[in-house]
């Protein structure tokens, strides 16, 4: 009939589409913890923002198929008078289909395309957990994971520069 319209399922669209693809399947609260060790002093101090230090590490594992589960991993400290004022611990989780990539590209794809998915959200969790905890609300800045991924690369050939080879 006329009238009838194609399937448009996102699941449709994806088979569809030749090349690479990136496809967000869930994402969720892998860990999170909060510490405020010098409460309520440093809460009742002063309502100026605590100077803050941040790690993040990109962790990647095959579920199976081509499915994969992206980890970011966030520690976030902030400091008043040279104490500990809190201490954000976050994994913010994500499971992706990634297809039809090369292997560099492949690569890239998880450790650099997925988190930036995934780091507005983790943003917003660290945002909410610092405001809750008393203190004013931190906005973590754009994080260059193109940057992270070189530095992961560069300490994996370190550590298989510095390994003996085998005779």
């Amino acid at each position: 009939m006329a009238d009838e319209t194609p399937e448009t399922s996102q699941d449709a669209v994806a088979d569809a589409a030749p090349g690479p693809r990136i496809s967000n399947i869930a994402q969720y609260v892998k860990d999170l913890s909060f510490e405020s060790p010098n409460s309520p002093a440093s809460v009742l101090e002063s309502k100026e923002a605590p100077n803050g230090e941040l790690s993040v590490q990109v962790k990647a594992r095959k579920l199976g198929g081509d499915q994969y589960e992206i980890v970011l991993q966030f520690q976030v400290e902030g400091s008043k008078g040279g104490e500990t004022a809190f201490l954000v611990e976050l994994q913010y989780a994500g499971v992706f289909a990634v297809a039809g990539f090369g292997d560099e590209d492949h690569q890239k794809a998880l450790m650099i395309e997925c988190p930036r998915l995934l780091f507005p959200f983790a943003r917003r969790v660290i945002a909410d957990t610092v405001r809750d905890g008393g203190y004013p609300q931190l906005m973590l800045g754009v994080i260059d994971f193109v940057q992270l991924y070189k530095n992961y690369l560069q300490k994996n050939q370190a550590e298989a520069d510095s390994k003996p080879a085998d005779a």
